[in-house]
């Protein structure tokens, strides 16, 4: 008897089960990213001697402002350094010294151990977006952030396989008062993840909150002894550390948690408009505040930073994903490895209103250069908007999907016996195809990255389904992943704490607007 074949009915539901598991929500993340491949240097062992030796002459001969803090002009007065008022020149090779206590990686801890990321040597690390005041979403536009928002951003980061950190600022919470809006933000990240994420910089006092907050949920010993923290200490450039942020890095060295030092420079506006020139400025005030976190405690984790944007001359608005930006980007990069120390650049910048063509052309142009340049610590990974004003909803999905690219990326080209695929090529041989071949059936499932996002449908099914362009299919998973969110677990005793703590600073104070 000749067995009949398979039905419409049975193949469909094959089919159904396949869509199934593509739809069905698995709560993973992919483990931080590990190169395998080379990285793209773009200055010469010229330029870049030559980069140091003027930075070394910045700091030597003009100096860098310690603004408002006595504290800061004593220890560099012991150091050796000379003082005057509250300009700080640092003798020739002191900072570079005072630098070599500075760990090449660290290990930032998640609560939950599985999410803990290695920052330095050949790992990139991806945060979102940080510290925009206005929110984005396809239904209400463009509006002042809230805490709901926040909170919505921290479960999008928590759902998102190719992001590993939470971040800091997502968003900024307009509707908490500026003094207490920090114990919010941290708590959230607390409560309503289990991956990394960052302190509070904006006064001293929330930097040490962010501390007790820390020895809540880890332990007070083991955050004396451990980085569970990575927060952006930003140079007011050019060469001018404020009270604020050098406060906070006061708190958070003394207490061995990790800092950025990072230049926060419009090419043209805060730092000259050559690329060589800006570097220089740059490796300057990277290396005064690098030492000076390990003035306060050595071997303190820190971070090379490097924020820079070029600006309009016609408007006077910075633009990101620019040619000179990359250049930046890659030169610094070569300079952190010469120190031996973690780098941080990168991000999702673009300077568009919208999630459309421009943002995805100057958002990927950075990427990639965060990848080839050897960046650690991608902050701004994901969400950013209007340069930097605006955390959006959709850019938010669309950027994390993208990510899963630069995994791929990073991992190089296998050459093992499965990946030469001799056996796929002997079996089909001339005129053939590989689409049923014993090969691909093992393979298919990992042999490509999928976007959990884009639409590679035929256009007879776009069409049908509603012709949604990208913004449209990312609002809708900005929906499915919040629908589909579950909070991670926590000791009920921490969370109770944790809680308590919150409630107590809150109420011990007055509201106020800074």
């Amino acid at each position: 008897m000749v067995a009949s074949a398979p039905s419409r009915r049975t193949r469909s539901g094959g089919g159904a089960a396949r869509r199934a598991e593509r739809t069905t929500i698995k709560m993973e993340t992919a483990k931080y990213i590990e190169r395998n491949i080379p990285l793209y240097e773009i200055l010469t062992e010229e330029a870049l001697e030559i980069i140091e030796t003027n930075a070394e002459t910045v700091l030597e001969e003009i100096g860098i402002n310690f603004v408002n803090n006595p504290a800061a002009l004593s220890r560099w007065r012991a150091a050796g350094a000379d003082v005057s008022g509250e300009r700080v020149r640092i003798p020739r090779g002191l900072a570079r010294q005072l630098c070599k206590t500075a760990p090449s990686r660290y290990i930032q801890h998640a609560r939950n151990p599985a999410r803990s990321v290695e920052i330095g040597g050949n790992t990139l690390v991806c945060a979102p977006v940080y510290g925009p005041p206005f929110v984005r979403d396809i239904a209400g536009g463009r509006r002042y952030a809230t805490i709901a928002d926040f909170q919505k951003f921290v479960k999008l980061g928590y759902m998102s396989k190719w992001l590993h950190h939470s971040g800091g600022t997502v968003c900024e919470p307009t509707d908490v008062a500026v003094n207490k809006r920090h114990l919010d933000m941290l708590h959230a990240h607390m409560t309503l993840s289990d991956k990394p994420f960052m302190g509070s910089v904006t006064e001293p006092s929330r930097a040490q909150d962010s501390v007790e907050m820390c020895e809540i949920l880890f332990g007070k010993e083991f955050v004396q002894s451990n980085a569970v923290m990575t927060s952006l200490i930003n140079v007011n450039s050019p060469m001018t550390f404020d009270d604020v942020m050098a406060g906070a890095l006061e708190v958070y060295a003394a207490n061995n948690q990790a800092c950025i030092i990072s230049p926060f420079i419009v090419g043209g506006a805060m730092a000259p408009v050559s690329v060589m020139g800006t570097l220089t400025q740059v490796l300057a005030e990277v290396l005064a505040g690098i030492a000076y976190s390990q003035l306060i405690r050595p071997g303190a984790p820190v971070i090379f930073g490097a924020f820079v944007s070029s600006i309009d001359m016609n408007s006077g608005a910075p633009t990101f994903g620019t040619p000179e930006a990359a250049k930046i980007l890659y030169g610094a990069g070569q300079l952190a490895r010469r120190l031996g120390l973690p780098f941080r650049s990168g991000g999702s910048l673009c300077g568009s209103k919208l999630p459309d063509a421009q943002a995805a052309y100057e958002t990927a142009h950075t990427h990639n250069a965060a990848l080839l340049g050897g960046v650690n610590f991608m902050l701004h990974a994901c969400g950013w908007l209007e340069g930097g004003l605006v955390s959006s909803f959709e850019k938010f999905v669309m950027d994390a999907d993208q990510l899963g690219i630069l995994h791929h990326m990073a991992g190089g080209v296998e050459i093992d016996e499965n990946a030469q695929a001799m056996d796929a090529i002997r079996e089909v041989g001339p005129s053939g195809h590989y689409l049923g071949c014993a090969h691909t059936q093992a393979n298919f499932k990992d042999a490509f990255w999928r976007s959990d996002l884009l639409d590679y449908k035929p256009f007879e099914t776009w069409y049908e389904e509603g012709a949604r362009d990208t913004m449209t299919l990312a609002s809708a998973r900005v929906e499915y992943l919040l629908a589909n969110y579950q909070q991670p677990a926590l000791d009920p005793a921490v969370a109770e704490a944790l809680s308590e703590y919150v409630a107590r600073k809150k109420a011990a104070v007055p509201d106020a607007l800074v």
